[in-house]
């Protein structure tokens, strides 16, 4: 890029970048939070925030409570143990941990107290309309993007009988249990329940998380909704399919929902499914470690196929680096560096305040060089950069038609 501006010196660079990563709101392109119209599928507050199930993965190798004995308690009692356990007894110092820690100190809440009185006190005093504008404005987020699930049956409901929208909510259509659930109905049955849904919800795209056995084409139910149901009612849609790929569902079912675990997935079936459906999108997230190169190669080769984020157990900041330094190199901007995946309203705090933080020197390292190689940098190409990463690049995804 030849700078249409002053070029900055190399000394110069960090502190733009970092000025230009705090100004630059992010759209928050996946999330498991709801718009207020929804109701009670909206987690927030402390009790919700200890009861994460990546705290809960970290209690039971602190604590000699079984995880049958967890699960009687309320969900005040459960906080409490996580609370003495994590942060009383224990130093707060894994990234679960520490984000909680971030999001109390968010809110000026003291973080060394033996019990969660002031917390309690805090998060009950507030109205969760302008709790929620508030708390995007500290995590820099103009918008996030949730995960509705239509057979779901409360939250079904809750979409037949209408909902008011948040024009900071955008819905997303979930497939998982259409597909990883699939029963015997005809695909005729699920185009028309699709079509409904889709008229219904007007969701920026259709999502559905996929273990690390999935192949596309495959001899299933699944193989067949998606071939005949989802793909073709995506590409008439205009509506771009999400695939997270790589979970090993309930390898300890004692644990819940922490109990789920981690697989190396093959992704030639992404190289045939980009092949096979060109006029598609495709947001790709991959949960193994050792699928990532592989994943930007495809990437090179394919422009309706866009990576995203390093979720769950990738989203660590030193994992977080690599991934990041990776798809840089091989990608350019071209890709969207992460999403919170929060279940939790106020995990957005912490998680993009780490985003910001695992950025800054990555994007410094990559203008730097830049310079060493003898090219330009002005500030204007990094606020630039930034809002294609944090924004446009999706922007663009979900807006552009086939």
């Amino acid at each position: 890029m030849i700078a249409q501006h002053p070029a900055l010196s190399r000394n110069e660079i960090s502190a733009v970048v970092q000025e230009a990563l705090r100004v630059t709101p992010v759209i928050d392109m996946h999330t498991h939070l709801f718009m207020p119209s929804l109701g009670t599928l909206g987690l927030w507050g402390i009790d919700q925030l200890l009861t994460y199930h990546y705290l809960e993965a970290e209690l039971f190798r602190s604590c000699k409570v079984t995880p049958e004995q967890y699960w009687e308690l309320s969900l005040r009692e459960k906080a409490d143990l996580i609370w003495r356990t994590l942060f009383v007894v224990n130093t707060p110092i894994s990234e679960a941990t520490r984000g909680v820690v971030a999001v109390l100190d968010a809110f000026g809440l003291r973080t060394d107290v033996p019990d969660l009185s002031e917390a309690r006190e805090f998060f009950e005093s507030r109205d969760l309309h302008s709790h929620i504008r508030h708390v995007f404005k500290l995590a820099g987020v103009s918008e996030v993007v949730m995960t509705n699930d239509p057979l779901d049956e409360m939250e079904g409901r809750l979409w037949q009988r209408g909902v008011e929208r948040d024009p900071q909510f955008h819905s997303v259509l979930r497939l998982d249990r259409i597909l990883n659930q699939a029963s015997d109905k005809s695909t005729l049955e699920v185009r028309r329940f699709l079509s409904i849904w889709i008229d219904r919800m007007k969701p920026v795209y259709m999502a559905v998380s996929l273990p690390d056995s999935f192949q596309y084409p495959e001899q299933s139910i699944r193989g067949q909704m998606l071939q005949e149901a989802v793909l073709p009612a995506c590409r008439e849609s205009r509506l771009p399919l999400s695939l997270m790929i790589g979970v090993r569902y309930q390898a300890n079912p004692r644990l819940r929902l922490a109990g789920d675990a981690v697989g190396r997935a093959d992704l030639s079936s992404i190289e045939r499914l980009c092949v096979a459906w060109p006029d598609n999108r495709f947001l790709v997230s991959i949960l193994s470690r050792e699928n990532q190169h592989e994943l930007c190669v495809y990437a090179r080769k394919f422009s309706n196929l866009m990576p995203f984020g390093c979720w769950w157990f990738l989203n660590n900041p030193s994992i977080v680096e690599e991934i990041t330094r990776e798809r840089l190199e091989m990608l350019g901007t071209s890709f969207i560096p992460q999403h919170s995946d929060a279940r939790v309203l106020e995990q957005v705090i912490y998680k993009w305040r780490n985003t910001r933080r695992t950025l800054a020197p990555i994007l410094t390292n990559a203008y730097q060089l830049l310079i060493d190689d003898g090219g330009a940098v002005a500030a204007a190409d990094i606020e630039r950069d930034i809002t294609r990463l944090f924004r446009t690049n999706f922007e663009e995804m979900v807006n552009s038609g086939p």
